[in-house]
């Protein structure tokens, strides 16, 4: 697992566990990625004693075998994988059979577990291996051996059977899977948080709204992440305390392009500020201003500066989970209500928040900056004016 499991195959391990079938993982890497083994699943890992195990006792119990898979060890290039294959075998005795997905390194390990362990062999090729194999000369010797080959293209098959002389009745086309139920289009209304993950943000007092709030038809999405220097909320635990898991997508720290179309796509967006255990709390969010800008109806709270701009009908009194609920469902239940409260924010945004108060500051800046050369000029010609009547 270079980058943990890919996600297909994920996806096919845990469709034969849920059908009862027991699966054992046996990894050349152990690397964590997107996907990783569940908990309750048997992996084996590359182990250097049973490396050297797997040798001795191949070499004592059958000498001829040993010389002849070291001879094509040899000279393929590979002895690591017959040295792997050798330790995975011992293990692989009461198997029913080895399946090697890639007809990589995964399939020539395979191929010896397969010539120690007498267990039938089955792979399945998807493309790399096809057009850029790490080892073409073992990868046509261990397709050789093995019971079936499985491929999840026509064109793929047609390719084993052209370049690598595979017969065709000896390959199966079986597609990649994916849970219909769970991947299909339904209708939701998406309501985007962003900022890090702090206490003044409020990402608590959403997510328990979201709990109370009852709609399947309803989902957050989360836009930022952890923080080093503030007061944190684990907000990836706090969703699977609340078991809302399936109604939070969380995107981590997005910018340009990306979170504006966030921005874009999501119906409603949620700030619920408030002020953390520390005593700190908002200035006035950016995350708010930008959410105005893309005429977004706003849900935000009483704090700080945010009354200032946010309509007070949108508006609930900090970490009052029930008056969040009463304002989404509001919200959520007008499209006429999201556009209204929409439309004002934009116009809200293009008062108090365009490229003017750049202006406004460039000009504070200047007045200071011509004060300040006008302040120095007077204290100099006063300090010439001494040096004259000095000098007289």
């Amino acid at each position: 697992m270079k980058y943990g499991l890919t996600q297909f195959i994920f996806r096919d391990i845990q469709a034969l566990v849920r059908k009862g079938h027991e699966v054992e993982l046996f990894t050349l890497r152990h690397n964590r990625g997107l996907y990783n083994p569940l908990p309750d699943w048997k992996v084996y890992r590359v182990e250097p004693l049973r490396l050297i195990l797997g040798q001795l006792r191949l070499v004592f119990r059958k000498p001829g075998l040993y010389l002849r898979l070291l001879e094509t060890a040899l000279r393929t290039r590979l002895l690591h994988d017959f040295v792997i294959g050798a330790s995975f075998a011992g293990r692989m005795q009461d198997a029913d059979v080895i399946y090697a997905y890639f007809g990589d390194h995964k399939l020539f390990v395979g191929y010896y577990c397969k010539r120690i362990s007498n267990v039938p062999l089955i792979v399945t090729i998807r493309a790399y291996e096809l057009h850029n194999n790490p080892n073409p000369t073992m990868f046509v010797k261990a397709l050789a051996y093995c019971d079936r080959v499985v491929t999840i293209t026509e064109y793929n098959k047609a390719f084993l059977t052209e370049h690598f002389d595979v017969p065709a009745d000896r390959i199966d086309i079986v597609r990649q899977i994916v849970d219909l139920d769970d991947y299909r289009f339904e209708p939701k209304l998406k309501i985007l948080i962003v900022g890090f993950f702090a206490q003044k943000k409020g990402h608590e007092v959403l997510f328990k709204a979201l709990k109370l709030l009852g709609r399947d038809d309803v989902e957050v999405w989360v836009v930022g992440d952890q923080a080093p220097d503030r007061r944190l909320v684990d907000c990836r635990r706090l969703a699977r305390d609340l078991d809302i898991e399936s109604q939070v997508a969380f995107f981590g720290e997005q910018e340009g392009n990306a979170l504006k179309a966030l921005y874009r796509e999501c119906d409603v967006f949620c700030l619920p500020s408030r002020i953390d255990s520390s005593g700190d709390r908002e200035g006035f969010p950016n995350a708010i201003i930008e959410a105005m800008a893309f005429g977004k109806p706003v849900i935000s709270t009483r704090h700080a500066g945010i009354p200032e701009a946010i309509d007070d009908a949108a508006l609930v009194d900090e970490d009052n989970v029930e008056q969040l609920v009463e304002a989404l469902n509001r919200v959520c239940g007008s499209v006429r209500l999201r556009r209204e409260l929409g439309i004002r924010n934009r116009r809200a945004a293009e008062e108090m928040f365009s490229m003017s108060n750049s202006d406004r500051l460039e000009r504070i800046l200047q007045r200071y900056a011509t004060d300040a050369h006008r302040v120095l000029g007077v204290s100099l010609e006063r300090r010439d004016d001494g040096a004259h009547s000095g000098a007289d």
